[in-house]
Parts: C-alpha cells; structure tokens; sequence
C-alpha cells in the first residue's frame, strides 16, 4: 500500500473478501451446542493403569522358533560348565538356598552382548521387563549381583569355551588358519583421568585412607543402635575398598616407572590410578589421551572367527604378536601358515621369536617401515635405501620378511588384514566395547572373552550351524542372517 493510500483513503478490513456468515447457519450452530450440553458430558475410555490384569500365556510362546535367545540358549546348553555346578554348595537336602542355572547366567550375558547391553543393571531390568530374557530366565529371578559375579569371576571358564570353540571348528573343517589377521583396539579404562597420582599423593591418601578406616571401625563399635549396623558396615566396605585400591596403585607404580624409563621419560612423574591400578593412559584413536586397556583380537582371514583373545595395559603392539601366535597353537593345535599385523607389530625380536616357535612355517606380513632420509658429507640428499632389501644386521627370518613384503602377490594378500581385523574391531565396537564396566585385568580379559564368544556365535550360525544345533531350515537361515 502506497503513502498516498496511507492518508488519503479509508482502511481496508482484513476480512473483507469472506463472504458473509448466513444467520440460518449461525442459528443451526447454536442449536446444536446447547442440545449437546443438555444431553450432559461426552463418555470417553480414559486408561486405568492400576488396574490388574491376568495374562493367560507361557514364556514358551514369547518367542519364535527363529528368535535369537534360542539361537543363544542351544549354544549355552552344549558348553561343559560342569566346574561351575561342582562348585554349588546347595546340595540334596542340605540348608541353603538354590543355586541360579549357570546355563542362565551365561546365556543372559550372552545375548545381552549380542543386543548391545554392558551393563548388569541393565540386564537384570530387562529379566523383568523384556520377553527374550524373560524366556532365557524361565521364571528364575536373576538379580545383578549375580550377573556381575558371573561375568567378573570365570575369565578361565570363558577362555575353555573358547579353546573348545575354536578347536570344533577347526576339526570339523570349518575354518582356515591358512591367514590370521592380529589387531589391538584400545578401550577406555573404567577409571578417571583425575584418578591418577604420584608416589607422594598415593602415599598420603593411603594414610588418610588408613585414618578413615580406623574411624569408622571405632564408630561402628561404639554405636549399639542396631538400625544403623548395616548402614555401618556399608560405610567399612567402602573405606576399605578405598584403602586397598591405593595400595594396589602404589604397587603398580614402579611398572609404570620402569615403562618410563624405557620410554627416555622422567621416573618421577609415573602415575597410577586410585581407581584401577592397572589402567594404563593411553594414545586412542581420535588422538586424545585417556586411562584405557589394549585389547587384542586374532581372526581368521578366510571365516572372520576370533582364535585368540589377549588383554594388556601397554599401549604399543609391539611386543603382542609372538604371544598370541602362541595362544593360537595352543587353543588350535596347528600353525597358521601366514600372520598378519599392522605396521605397530613387526619388531625383530618377535619375527623372530615366531621363526622360532612354528620352525619357519608362518610367515609374518606386516609393512616394512620407510628407512629416514639422510644427508651427505656436503650436505645434499642421500637416496634412501631399498627398504625391501636385506640389512648387515638383519637376522635371517627379518631378511626373509623384507623381502618377501616386496613381492606383488604377498602384498594382494596383505588387503585382507584391513579386510579382517578392522571389520571384527567394528563390530565389538557395535555391540557395547566402548567402555570397559569392570575394574581390572582379569576382570577385563573376562569381558573380552565374552564378546569373542558371542562374535564367534553368530558366526558358527553362518559357517556350521551342525554344531550348535542348527539345521538347513528358515530358523537356520533366520539365524544366520542375524
């Protein structure tokens, strides 16, 4: 609108253009507003959520024939945990309470890994609230004290149900170890940055901890109120608890200190985290710093099954491989005839400390390292060496892998290294191996373990489902294709 029109002539309505309301219409609308509220209040089904409600079904029903929980539950039922039932103390008619199924717990944990959940809480929640767990509980009550137990407390059984995995499979030829592809992925410690002291700060929160204790032995025996004994006790465990994971700090710290050393760093400035004492701070791969385990993972290149399994709280993976290439052995009772590791692994002493465990019959690929450039007597350039070619001091098996890197064809067979570890990383990293829940290394080899296990599930669902149980219908296929 022009200023002309702003002074000159009268104001538009905004509604002008509708067209006028017809009175029969307006009246009919009155009409029908004042018969609906003689006729009272509209009638509407508003939900009840306390009411109760008998659910006639069975937990058999909960689930199909193809789900998942079964998949896990006919994989439980095949392992000998006769080592965990021998050690239940609730026996014939003896007092006591019963003794949860170890199947259950193992089965729980499993699955649980498998739908990305870490955390006992957690799975104990879903027992009651989720049908899958329900059916694997069956109708036993699972609380997460037991479940944490469990999966802290039978590192050494998981590590027998891998061997035996690992050995049915290769027996029934159903994989290779013709490549195995060896890789470590560093997982964030269950400790805070702010945990870690020095000698001198450890030594005086282990006094002020000593203190602590010593006060709260003397109030409990000083309070006679009987309400407050386990308040009282809860309070000693804790201080307790505290005193003893600074000692083991303190005893951590002079590995921490010889690692510095070897490193050319200052001893003095080792520290050791009040929280896990093993947890060592660790380069991760957003190149941020922080307290974390090395967790390392042997697969097979051709099946993508985990044969070894290793936790370490040294953040180089330079002293990793002849130890796994020694587990695989023992777990396999064959050689691979090729090892495959990133450019972190291949220090001489480890090729040759493989040489020398498998008498030549595996092969280490592994990058060659560029050599550094150097400058002549007049200050120009120098070519760099061959890489590929052999050094005065190269020991026999290192001059055989240098030149062997060389070779056209070892090099296309070196792609499945990527191929292999880099998928298995991801998929641990998908399914909840992010953040270790526990506490320490044994605890953490345990948690290890226990993805290994349920990664090698599905895969025996794909590769051999005979051995678990499995035939050549849609449940097969179902559960292969999860």
């Amino acid at each position: 609108m022009s200023k002309a029109q702003h002074q000159g002539e009268a104001p538009v309505s905004l509604f002008e253009d509708l067209p006028a309301v017809d009175a029969r219409q307006e009246q009919a609308a009155r009409q029908a507003r004042s018969a609906a509220k003689r006729q009272g209040a509209a009638r509407l089904l508003q939900p009840n959520r306390r009411q109760i409600e008998l659910r006639a079904s069975d937990l058999e029903s909960l689930v199909g024939e193809d789900h998942l929980a079964r998949l896990v539950w006919g994989d439980v039922e095949r392992q000998d945990l006769s080592r965990l039932v021998e050690a239940i103390k609730a026996r014939g008619s003896n007092a006591g309470r019963s003794a949860i199924d170890p199947r259950i717990l193992f089965a729980l944990w499993l699955y649980a890994v498998l739908s990305g959940v870490g955390s006992g809480r957690e799975v104990a929640r879903l027992t009651r609230e989720h049908d899958a767990y329900r059916w694997i509980c069956g109708g036993v009550s699972v609380n997460y004290h037991a479940l944490n137990d469990f999966r802290s407390g039978n590192e050494v059984l998981m590590d027998e149900v891998l061997t035996a995995n690992v050995a049915a499979l290769a027996a029934a030829g159903a994989i290779s170890l013709e490549r195995v592809a060896q890789d470590g992925m560093r997982v964030r410690a269950h400790a805070g940055a702010a945990s870690f002291r020095r000698a001198a700060a450890l030594e005086q929160h282990l006094a002020e901890a000593g203190e602590l204790v010593g006060e709260v032995k003397r109030r409990a025996k000083d309070d006679p109120g009987a309400s407050s004994r386990r308040a009282q006790a809860a309070r000693q465990r804790a201080a307790e608890d505290r005193e003893e994971r600074i000692r083991a700090a303190l005893e951590q710290l002079p590995q921490v200190q010889a690692t510095k050393r070897r490193n050319g760093d200052k001893a003095e400035d080792a520290r050791a985290s009040t929280t896990d004492a093993d947890a060592r701070v660790m380069k991760m791969g957003d190149g941020g710093f922080r307290p974390a385990f090395n967790v390392q993972l042997a697969t097979t290149c051709q099946d993508q099954v985990i044969v070894g399994v290793a936790v370490t709280n040294v953040g180089s993976d330079m002293a990793q491989m002849a130890p796994m290439v020694e587990q695989v052995i023992e777990r396999s009772g064959s050689m691979p005839a090729q090892w495959l590791v990133d450019g972190g692994f291949p220090a001489h002493e480890q090729i040759d400390a493989v040489h020398e465990r498998t008498g030549g019959k595996t092969e280490v690929l592994a990058p060659v390292p560029e050599p550094k450039a150097k400058r002549g007597s007049h200050g120009d350039d120098v070519p760099p060496p061959d890489k590929h070619r052999p050094k005065d001091d190269d020991s026999v098996p290192v001059a055989q892998w240098r030149s062997r890197m060389a070779w056209p064809d070892i090099k296309e067979i070196y792609k499945q290294r990527a191929a292999t570890a880099e998928c298995v990383n991801a998929l641990a990293r998908n399914r909840g191996l992010q953040r270790l829940p526990v506490r320490g290394l044994v605890k953490v080899r345990a948690v290890a373990m226990l993805y290994a296990l349920a990664h090698n599930l599905m895969r025996m669902a794909k590769i051999a489902p005979q051995l678990i149980g499995l035939g050549t219908g849609a449940s097969s296929m179902a559960a292969a294709a999860a």
